[in-house]
């Protein structure tokens, strides 16, 4: 095998990274990567590095560089600590051990040289973005002809994971979709959003579902439920052992659930204001009056969350005061701190995004899946890539990726009104500064005590952010807000069911002006925090009255059993 000198090869590549002409030749290589924030960036500016920067960074490379070329002529397999090349089949291969090794040592370096790009903070977290993505698309492992675990395979089925796999890709591009579980395994209102109870309600924009008591007796406050309307409701409601709602109904709880429609043309037109008078108000005034109730318990999920805490301090506007007590999950009140989904926002992205739907439209439920997917491009792309379309693999059967597949659309007014306020101008904090469906928004006026819930490691609604709204909620009195920190990410850590006594949570009584040091005094417990959650409620929940076995009244009746049509409705 004829090798180039090690040198010559590190200067080469060196010389080639150095030269901001080349960005443009890499981007080129995958044309979706245009849709990427920070690759017109990179582009077009010519994002350029210090020379003194760069020079040190060649000089770490060549050392790097040659120590590996040395492994390499001596036999010797480098090691990979990274998970994507653990098997044997890289690990026992010198060749494609030293292809591994070579890969992570260039997207060692082109991350090092997005992070001495010269350019304003903003910038250079969507240039880290955008090479980030490059990086995780060009790893040998993505490739049949450099992926070993793939060659393998293709010998020991005799050429069957090759077909196995190009019928994946085909499935796949028809359904518009990389398939994360074994699809054909679940179906809502089988095995999957189960739990026992009657649609009561319905309009244009949602249904509102009322359980069935699992208990002989219940708090005479009823819970309301607001999931995010960005996916669908039954992320709360998977399967029976690890369903928050039957969690809640067990608990002794009359629970509502809103379930929104996905929406189709016939709701391009529809706002936030709409989402906000028609929905969740709607829904926190049905239940009261189903159950003849002055106040009751309220939970947001995420943008659920953001649209309930609204809803809210627009009825303290109006004098109403319904929830005894709040409950948010994962839920952003203030924007300062949006993390990596920083990069999709900025003036021009949403001066586009209001050009082609502020008037009218949809925002595709692809669209905002790829955009998530794309925060965790290894575990959420790549990694099925390489299963489905390489090994000829089935995806097995999950229950939260198979929810996480089943994407909704938004309404483009609606969108655009919440990029716009929230993630670009930040607005919601700001007392007064926004009206909403006639109100002045005051989310500090919600007289109610709060139960604020954040995951440790949520890429998609940082926990310090999640926990400035104990600044915002009851400020006079923060003592009335519960902190509780999860372990795991934004789904995983809520979907935590506590009989199967699995992670751990953080509490702290104390309330400090940081996130670190609110940690820094905490206590971690084993197991769920749902059980916290479930004391909150019942110190809430009024006294305990005899189940309410007729479900929705005389202005509110049945209409259909849970889940309801809405919820099967797919995105187009």
């Amino acid at each position: 095998m004829n090798m180039p000198d090690p040198q010559a090869f590190a200067n080469a590549w060196m010389a080639q990274i150095s030269d901001p002409n080349q960005w443009q030749s890499w981007f080129k290589m995958m044309p979706e990567m245009d849709a990427v924030p920070g690759a017109a960036l990179l582009r077009e500016a010519g994002a350029t590095v210090r020379p003194e920067a760069m020079e040190q960074l060649r000089n770490d490379y060549m050392g790097e560089f040659g120590a590996l070329w040395q492994e390499f002529l001596t036999g010797k397999a480098p090691a990979l600590k990274d998970r994507r090349f653990s098997s044997e089949a890289w690990q026992g291969n010198p060749v494609s051990a030293f292809n591994a090794a070579s890969y992570l040592l260039n997207s060692k370096f082109l991350m090092q040289m997005a992070e001495a790009v010269d350019a304003s903070p903003q910038q250079k977290q969507k240039i880290r973005f955008a090479v980030q993505q490059v990086v995780d698309a060009m790893s040998p492992a993505n490739f049949l002809a450099t992926n070993p675990e793939a060659h393998q395979k293709l010998i020991e089925t005799k050429g069957e994971s090759l077909t196995k796999g190009l019928a994946n890709l085909l499935g796949d591009i028809q359904k518009g979709h990389i398939s994360l579980s074994d699809e054909k395994a679940f179906e809502v209102g089988r095995n999957l959003a189960t739990t026992e109870g009657q649609v009561v309600y319905e309009n244009e924009l949602f249904q509102l579902i009322q359980y069935t008591p699992l208990t002989k007796t219940v708090h005479e406050r009823p819970l309301l439920m607001v999931p995010p309307c960005i996916n669908k409701y039954y992320i709360l409601d998977l399967q029976p052992e690890n369903s928050l709602v039957r969690y809640a109904v067990e608990q002794g709880n009359t629970v509502f659930l809103v379930s929104w429609r996905n929406p189709d043309q016939s709701l391009a037109g529809t706002t936030w204001d709409d989402y906000i008078e028609k929905g969740a108000i709607n829904a926190i005034n049905i239940a009261r009056d189903i159950t003849k109730q002055d106040k009751l318990n309220v939970l947001g999920f995420c943008v659920g969350g953001t649209l309930l805490s609204t809803a809210l301090a627009v009825l303290a506007a109006r004098g109403e005061q319904p929830a005894a007590g709040v409950t948010l999950l994962t839920t952003f009140l203030d924007f300062s701190d949006t993390g990596v989904l920083n990069v999709f926002v900025d003036e021009a992205q949403v001066q586009l995004r209001e050009q082609t739907l502020k008037s009218g439209g949809l925002m595709p439920g692809r669209d905002l899946a790829s955009t998530f997917s794309s925060l965790r491009p290894n575990d959420l792309v790549w990694n099925y890539v390489q299963s489905n379309y390489l090994k000829g693999n089935e995806p097995p059967p999950f229950d939260l990726l198979y929810w996480n597949s089943d994407s909704t659309n938004l309404p483009g007014p609606m969108f655009c009104w919440y990029l716009r306020n929230t993630y670009l101008e930040n607005s919601l904090k700001v007392p007064g500064k926004l009206k909403v469906a006639g109100e002045k928004v005051d989310l500090s006026k919600i007289a109610a005590p709060a139960f604020i819930y954040a995951s440790r490691e949520d890429h998609i609604v940082p926990w310090n952010s999640a926990y400035q709204s104990t600044k915002i909620l009851n400020n006079k009195n923060p003592e009335l807000n519960k902190f509780i920190l999860g372990a795991s990410g934004h789904i995983a850590g809520v979907i935590n069911p506590a009989a199967k006594k699995k992670r751990s949570y953080w509490t702290n009584e104390a309330r400090p002006a940081s996130h670190e040091e609110w940690f820094n005094g905490a206590t971690e417990h084993p197991g769920s925090w749902w059980g916290e959650w479930s004391e909150f409620l019942a110190a809430h929940g009024g006294k305990d009255v005899k189940a309410r076995t007729k479900l929705g009244n005389a202005q509110y009746a049945p209409i259909e059993a849970a889940p309801g049509r809405y919820v099967k409705a797919k995105a187009d």
